[in-house]
């Protein structure tokens, strides 16, 4: 898999204002994890807005009340890794605090070329494509399981 990467975009909706105090839980934890992913095996890159900050800035046609997080990992198992084997999994517990519960899919991941780095607009279109035709090589999420030679390239309009 030296010639792929695994790209993934979730976003969430906040329930309260990012500078709200209810929030403090979730601001709180977010530079230690954004270092944990970082540091993590099979970490290739992240989402930062212009200025290298976190990416709670960055909107997208998902509305200003969704956060995104987007990031790049050598493997499947490096990014499982990460989210289920690390600090990481407490904010996932907790995520019903600050997020209100998706009621369509919230996560997906994509192979990528290695060096390419995905824009925000090429991650919405592979989140959309997943909530309107469910899961495939294009698009899929952790229940899934896709190859990278089994990408094909979504439809350009």
């Amino acid at each position: 898999m030296t010639g792929h990467h695994l790209a993934q975009l979730n976003v969430g909706t906040f329930r309260f204002p990012l500078d709200d105090v209810r929030m403090h839980g979730f601001t709180a934890m977010l530079d230690s994890l954004n270092e944990v992913a970082d540091n993590a095996p099979g970490f290739v890159w992240r989402l930062v807005d212009d200025g290298g900050n976190d990416a709670t800035a960055i909107r997208t046609s998902l509305g200003d009340d969704v956060l995104v997080n987007m990031s790049v990992w050598e493997s499947r198992d490096a990014l499982w890794d990460y989210v289920y084997r690390s600090g990481h999994l407490d904010m996932l517990r907790r995520r019903a605090e600050w997020f209100h519960v998706p009621k369509a899919p919230f996560q997906v991941m994509w192979w990528i070329p290695a060096g390419h780095i995905p824009t925000v607009e090429e991650a919405v279109e592979r989140l959309e494509t997943l909530r309107r035709q469910g899961p495939s090589p294009s698009a899929f999420g952790f229940r899934d399981s896709y190859l990278p030679q089994d990408e094909t390239p979504l439809p350009t309009a």
